[in-house]
């Protein structure tokens, strides 16, 4: 096997959800997120229509989203399904973590259906997420409800949606090994 494809695979066996609880208080340089972000723009994209479209929260910016997200949670829930737990929560990860980017698509109803617009936006995520694990930063995608009514906050485009939240921050997590099943159990080959 070449270098190239060995270095590659390496990191693609390595990269595992990395949760805020275990982001240590190291800030993420500013040059670290650009390059987390520029590998996003390599993604596949149908038409060249490149939907993907970040916010990144840093610094103070965190708790404003953080805020955000508590309020937009205490709102929506029922009362007698709010969680004190859970909402202290949301404002707890948003400060663990050293920077949140939100994950939007701006999606083209008149070229392309919604999915692949999503599809593409998942693509560039996906090179975030490698090039995070390749620069020894932890990475996790959430979706939580409240992503759905965050397009004012956002000041979002028409036709631009939040598909979620991606946490990053420096951390102390020990590898771990992938779990799956084998490759064989999904692949069909029909040759004839």
């Amino acid at each position: 096997m070449s270098s190239e494809i060995t270095v590659l695979s390496t990191i693609i066996k390595r990269r595992r959800s990395i949760f805020p609880i275990s982001y240590t208080e190291e800030e993420i340089p500013a040059d670290v997120v650009r390059q987390i972000l520029e590998s996003a723009n390599y993604a596949p994209t149908h038409k060249l229509t490149q939907p993907w479209r970040f916010v990144v929260f840093r610094r103070n910016g965190r708790s404003k989203l953080g805020n955000e997200l508590a309020r937009l949670y205490e709102e929506t829930i029922p009362a007698e399904k709010f969680l004190q737990k859970k909402y202290d929560s949301i404002l707890e990860k948003a400060m663990q973590a050293s920077c949140i980017i939100v994950l939007n698509a701006q999606l083209h109803p008149d070229k392309l259906p919604e999915w692949e617009e999503v599809a593409a936006l998942a693509c560039a995520v996906q090179n975030m997420a490698l090039t995070a694990e390749a620069l020894k930063v932890g990475a996790y995608w959430s979706s939580p409800e409240m992503i759905s009514q965050l397009n004012g906050f956002l000041n979002l485009w028409e036709n631009e949606r939040c598909y979620g939240l991606f946490y990053l921050g420096y951390h102390n997590e020990p590898e771990r090994e992938a779990v799956r099943q084998p490759i064989e159990d999904k692949v069909r080959w029909i040759e004839e």
